[in-house]
């Protein structure tokens, strides 16, 4: 063990890219991840990623500078582009995508990695940005693509608020995951998305549906 951690250190009989390299910095990233679900963001330390991963530290402030870049690139590993889904309805798209983000909340592990991340958004740019743009942003690019097919298809109003139904369909499940608690299922989610996809249903007529805004303000002109 000694000898293969002196390896990892020094470079000793590898290249840069080598398989041991790559298993040395996915072990780095995966101990990152781990220890964040356990303990949280603000207790996470260098020192215990490395005895979890099984490396030195030397090994990790080679390649990040800080935990923050580290957890930075460790939340882009764990993005996983979300399933395809193109069922040819709108609600048969948003089921499918909707399923695997039911599938993570029904994961014990997720709720306490997401309160660790939205905790160190609000310390890290950095780490903001990452979610924002990877762990949040391949699931809420692949809903928009959902929603604007089912606007072409004429199943949607053509002028809906899709960040609207977007922060309505991603965000009813971080509240009850991690607020209320309560269980999230399949009676649950796919009520979330008819409901989501009723609101924005275009009218019998063919005209736009009128807000309870629009209404008052015509009242009160």
């Amino acid at each position: 063990m000694r000898r293969k951690r002196i390896e990892m250190e020094t470079g000793a009989e590898r290249g840069p890219g080598r398989p041991r390299d790559r298993a040395a910095h996915a072990a780095i990233l995966r101990a990152a991840i781990d220890l964040t679900r356990e303990v949280g963001y603000d207790a996470l330390a260098i020192d215990a990623v490395a005895a979890r991963a099984g490396v030195g530290k030397a090994t990790i402030y080679r390649h990040w500078p800080n935990k923050e870049a580290l957890l930075a690139e460790a939340v882009e590993a764990i993005v996983r582009s979300a399933p395809p889904a193109d069922a040819g309805t709108v609600e048969g798209d948003l089921m499918i995508l909707m399923r695997s983000t039911m599938r993570m909340y029904q994961d014990p592990a997720t709720p306490p990695l997401l309160s660790g991340f939205i905790a160190a958004m609000a310390r890290s740019p950095l780490i903001a940005e990452r979610i924002r743009n990877g762990f949040v942003g391949v699931r809420r690019a692949a809903m928009r693509e959902a929603l604007e097919r089912g606007i072409q298809r004429g199943e949607l109003e053509a002028d809906m608020n899709v960040e609207l139904a977007l922060d309505l369909l991603s965000g009813s499940m971080l509240w009850r995951s991690l607020m209320s608690g309560e269980s999230i299922n399949e009676g649950y989610t796919r009520e979330v998305v008819q409901r989501v996809l009723r609101a924005f249903e275009p009218s019998v007529s063919g005209t736009r549906r009128t807000s309870g805004r629009s209404k008052r303000g015509r009242a009160n002109a």
